[in-house]
């Protein structure tokens, strides 16, 4: 299971398609007006990554090269046809809110990278844990974004009202360039987190720098250092 388990952290923080590579960014900006579309979004291109992780992964030593990538296509557009109809009959009103943003799934970069970069190559079970890590980050990218939008822009998140009596919704953050604002935001907050966690890390331990003074014999340290070290 530790296969499993770097997979999900992969999706989640280390490749978050969000908010660390970037991907998916049409669906992002455009339908994260409201909590529950985010989460509505992300979930739809969950099931489809996961699905067209397996199917991939299993047909990898069946597909050609010179076709590869229009049965990826095929796959994941026949994944979200069945997605779509699902949603119309039993979720209409959120089926309506996203509107044609989820037949795009298909076009998605995020499932088309997942299936040439990593379910072509890989077996099923860590295929599918990839798509699940990368489904939940996105889905977790997306809901933190409309989560703040709407939050801002309407004073409500998932349609409950949060905000005192008297606030007076910022109502561009509900609109376009709201999206890029707190894409930038979030994306910033988060760079720093990630920054400041690598400089704590060097200063704990080892630096190229350093190793003019270092007394320990590790392979980057001098020659000098390290006899005295050993002396």
């Amino acid at each position: 299971m530790g296969s499993a388990r770097e997979r999900l952290i992969n999706g989640l923080i280390k490749e978050n398609p969000t908010f660390v590579m970037m991907l998916g960014m049409c669906p992002t900006l455009a339908v994260t007006t409201s909590a529950i579309n985010g989460v509505g979004m992300g979930l739809s291109t969950t099931v489809v990554l996961v699905f067209s992780n397996l199917i991939i992964s299993a047909l990898r030593k069946i597909i050609p090269d010179s076709v590869r990538v229009p049965a990826f296509i095929v796959i994941v557009a026949s994944l979200v046809t069945i997605v779509e109809f699902l949603m119309n009959g039993y979720l209409p009103a959120l089926s309506s809110s996203l509107g044609v943003y989820i037949p795009l799934i298909v076009v998605n970069c995020i499932i088309l990278g997942r299936a040439e970069a990593y379910a072509s190559k890989n077996p099923v079970m860590p295929s599918i844990f990839d798509g699940i890590g990368m489904g939940l980050g996105f889905t977790v990218g997306l809901t933190a974004i409309a989560m703040v939008r709407e939050l801002i822009g309407k004073g409500s998140v998932f349609g409950i009202a949060v905000m005192p009596k008297g606030y007076t919704p910022i109502s561009i953050f509900v609109l376009q360039p709201g999206a890029f604002f707190v894409l930038a935001i979030l994306v910033a907050v988060i760079n720093t987190v990630r920054v400041n966690k690598g400089k704590n890390k060097v200063e704990i331990g080892c630096s190229p720098e350093k190793c003019g003074h270092c007394t320990q014999n590790c392979a980057n340290a001098p020659k000098e250092a390290r006899e005295g070290g050993q002396a």
